[in-house]
């Protein structure tokens, strides 16, 4: 009889790699990582974007030629 997975996870199909079990334990000892995890997300992906400045920029450039070795 199979057990059922401790947690829910769509498209696991009841399978919890070693991996999977060694991230869940280590990440219920140390909560702190997930609060890092998020802080350089937010650093690194979730920053304001000036769509004025976008635009600029858009307009400035010059397209590339389609054969650059001519």
């Amino acid at each position: 009889m199979r057990s059922k997975p401790e947690h829910y996870r769509p498209f696991a199909g009841g399978y919890v790699s070693d991996f999977d079990q060694f991230m869940h334990g280590f990440m219920e000892q140390h909560p702190e990582v997930q609060e890092d995890r998020q802080r350089g997300w937010y650093i690194y992906w979730d920053h304001r974007v000036d769509l004025d400045e976008l635009d600029q920029q858009r307009k400035a450039s010059v397209p590339a030629k389609p054969y650059v070795y001519e």
